[in-house]
């Protein structure tokens, strides 16, 4: 399988300093204290749904980071909490969609959770079916090329979306119109059940870029910091006018694929229980401690702030008002 040393892209040194890497831990713990939240208030009964991110943290945080936020957009899917963190979604605006109210910034209670939306902070509404979000990022990232904008448009989907046609389709069409766009797949190795060795014969998703006319690079999506630098560079060829970019970034998904899914019926529990070694949370925290970045009490501060914000915006949103019945068939059907 070719890593990231091993294509057109070149990593460079990663220039951040000590305080971003506290930042981007703390939108990694956010992010993981939200989604055990959210998977627990789905339990309960109060929201209706919940698709959780855990094991991705490092792979949203990392590749958000090299967006400019109010310049670039980013077309998400269901588990990208942290990504949509990192632009500036707050942690009550994601409680407001968990629990469908009016205020909701991302559809006013009207889409299913955890479908990211926001026109001030260039988060483009996601669609429900697998991949139909890689051709509509294509197109956006070619109205900024005709417009002569500086933005580029970054779309995340899974391994799975790889084997649909709007995937090759969407991927075509930007090598050949040379659009401003930055593919993110995060490969997880499951399709809901499927195992990644059912998708595809190949050695890896990344390496099909080259057969559209741009570099593929994979990278380790456990490692906040080297997922950032691939994705800025991959960024900046984008905003330099030299085209997309495929990154691969190896994931793990330690929660089931949704609250309808139980993965202990096609995943082992020696499988399971291995992976949760590999959480990048904890890859991260050790960075950040030999590093003399963090110590034991400001990493349970930092658990506690997490803690604290995310009950703070449940009772918030839990409070807040829900949609008015006259108001249903708004932005439904065309004046």
């Amino acid at each position: 399988m070719p890593t990231a040393k091993d294509t057109q892209l070149s990593p460079r040194a990663d220039g951040l300093q000590a305080e971003e890497w506290l930042r981007m831990y703390y939108f990694m713990v956010l992010a993981r204290t939200i989604s055990r939240k959210a998977w627990l208030l789905n339990r309960q009964g109060r929201v209706m749904f919940s698709m959780a991110g855990d094991g991705q943290e490092a792979a949203d945080v990392g590749s958000a980071w090299a967006l400019q936020p109010g310049t670039d957009l980013l077309v998400p899917y269901a588990r990208d909490l942290a990504a949509v963190l990192v632009l500036g979604m707050t942690t009550q605006e994601i409680m407001l969609n968990l629990f469908a109210r009016a205020d909701d910034p991302n559809s006013g209670g009207r889409q299913m959770p955890m479908h990211w939306s926001s026109k001030k902070l260039g988060i483009v509404s996601m669609g429900s079916p697998v991949a139909v979000t890689i051709p509509k990022a294509v197109g956006l990232a070619l109205a900024s090329k005709i417009r002569r904008e500086p933005a580029v448009t970054m779309v995340y989907f899974g391994d799975g979306a790889a084997s649909e046609g709007d995937f090759h389709e969407g991927l075509n069409f930007a090598g050949v119109m040379d659009v401003p766009v930055v593919f993110f797949c995060n490969n997880n190795g499951w399709a809901t059940s499927v195992p990644f060795e059912k998708q595809t014969a190949g050695e890896s998703i990344a390496m099909r870029a080259e057969s559209y006319g741009f570099p593929g690079v994979v990278v380790d999506g456990m490692d906040v910091l080297a997922v950032r630098e691939v994705t800025k560079v991959a960024v900046d060829r984008a905003r330099s006018g030299e085209g997309p970019t495929l990154i691969e970034a190896h994931t793990i998904r330690m929660m089931p694929h949704s609250i309808s899914d139980d993965h202990t019926r096609y995943r082992t529990r020696e499988e399971l229980e291995s992976e949760q070694e590999l959480d990048p949370l904890e890859k991260f925290k050790v960075f950040l401690l030999t590093s003399g970045v963090l110590d034991a009490d400001k990493d349970k501060a930092l658990w506690e702030k997490a803690e604290a914000e995310t009950e703070d915006a449940i009772a918030f949103a839990e409070a807040a008002p829900e949609p008015a019945p006259e108001s249903s068939l708004e932005r439904l059907f065309a004046p």
